[in-house]
């Protein structure tokens, strides 16, 4: 892989495990200059406009907490280390590595694609999980605005949903959030990893910073939006010691519920996690993986339903022993779901060519 790039939490192109050719990168001296003149190394952003054919998805997964869900976004700027999704864009025959990170995919008709599907007579409601495999409200959203014409749908139809999310732009849907929280209609989590900065600014370099999170989150349950908090991942020897102070610190902001999930390394995932640590953590990163092992039978990941969220063994249960010792002193609701309303759902008129008179 390489070193360190500012911004970015890969550190190279990895090929993904369906690519038919692997490029090779050689310098040809032909570098882009910035405004100074100076040469300019970074990886820029690219984003392509998809024209989505569907835009929920189903899920029967049974440690799952919801059946359906729905991403305006392929790829993630916020380029955590540690991403679950960065395979997802191995079936495009793009790197989970820089390119999960650097080139993005917006679905520039959801909004349509949800009300259309919404409309269909046989749709059965319950609560939809915004933006699950890749951020709602990662950079991109603050200029396409996809996520917040997706709450408008669902503001129209009153029908429930939940966003879990890294970045403070969710308080910019303040007007719309707070009506639908009124009428228990939404919930929002943070996935707050660690209150350090430094920390943070390595795992999920383009994401929110701690504080950042903490102040949307006061400011969301001010306003009435229930709100919760994902301590996701927890990874040994690298953010595990900072689950209670997230857990205190979340609380004093608002927030109700609380979560956790342990790292998962599936497919890509694994081998540029171990890239992340010889590049931030090198004299930990041994001592990392052999944890991570100790916690998935010897490999790097166990994709086993139920064991997949939480590990297995020792350390598993020391940490689980923690964080609901660390629930029930500061009260924390961890059994019940955010219990929505689905009674108030009015399905959308199905789009017809002849228009509509009334």
């Amino acid at each position: 892989m390489g070193e360190a790039i500012k911004g970015r939490g890969s550190t190279g192109w990895l090929p993904g495990r369906f690519a038919v050719t692997t490029p090779e990168v050689a310098d040809d001296g032909w570098h882009q200059r910035d405004h100074d003149g100076e040469l300019d190394l970074l990886p820029r952003t690219q984003v392509t406009e998809e024209r989505a054919r569907s835009i929920i998805s189903r899920n029967r997964s049974p440690d799952i907490p919801f059946s359906q869900s729905v991403n305006p976004y392929r790829g993630c700027e916020h380029g955590c280390s540690y991403c679950f999704a960065r395979p997802t864009h191995a079936y495009l025959e793009l790197s989970p590595g820089l390119d999960f990170e650097t080139r993005l995919f917006a679905k520039t008709n959801a909004p349509a694609l949800l009300r259309r599907a919404l409309a269909r007579p046989g749709y059965q409601v319950s609560p939809i999980a915004l933006g699950i495999n890749t951020d709602a409200y990662q950079p991109l959203e603050r200029k396409l605005q996809l996520t917040r014409r997706l709450i408008e749908v669902f503001a129209e139809t009153r029908h429930p949903f939940t966003l879990i999310t890294k970045n403070a732009l969710v308080t910019r849907d303040l007007d719309l959030l707070a009506p639908l929280a009124a009428d228990n209609l939404v919930h929002v989590a943070f996935s707050i990893t660690s209150l350090d900065n430094a920390l943070s600014s390595k795992l999920e370099p383009r994401a929110s910073a701690p504080h950042a999170r903490l102040r949307a989150m006061k400011r969301l349950s001010a306003a009435g939006v229930p709100v919760g908090v994902m301590f996701a991942p927890a990874i040994p020897w690298v953010n595990d010691a900072h689950l209670e102070g997230v857990l205190e610190a979340a609380r004093e902001a608002g927030a109700r519920s609380a979560g956790y999930v342990l790292l998962r390394l599936p497919h890509e995932v694994a081998p540029l996690f171990r890239d992340w640590l010889q590049t931030h953590l090198p004299q930990r990163a041994a001592h990392v993986m052999s944890t991570v092992q100790q916690l998935r039978g010897g490999k790097d990941y166990d994709s086993t339903f139920g064991p997949r969220m939480r590990g297995q063994g020792v350390y598993a249960d020391l940490l689980e022993r923690r964080f609901a010792l660390a629930c029930k002193r500061l009260g924390f609701d961890r059994d019940r779901g955010p219990g929505l309303d689905c009674s108030r759902f009015v399905a959308p008129r199905a789009p017809s060519p002849q228009g509509q008179l009334f």
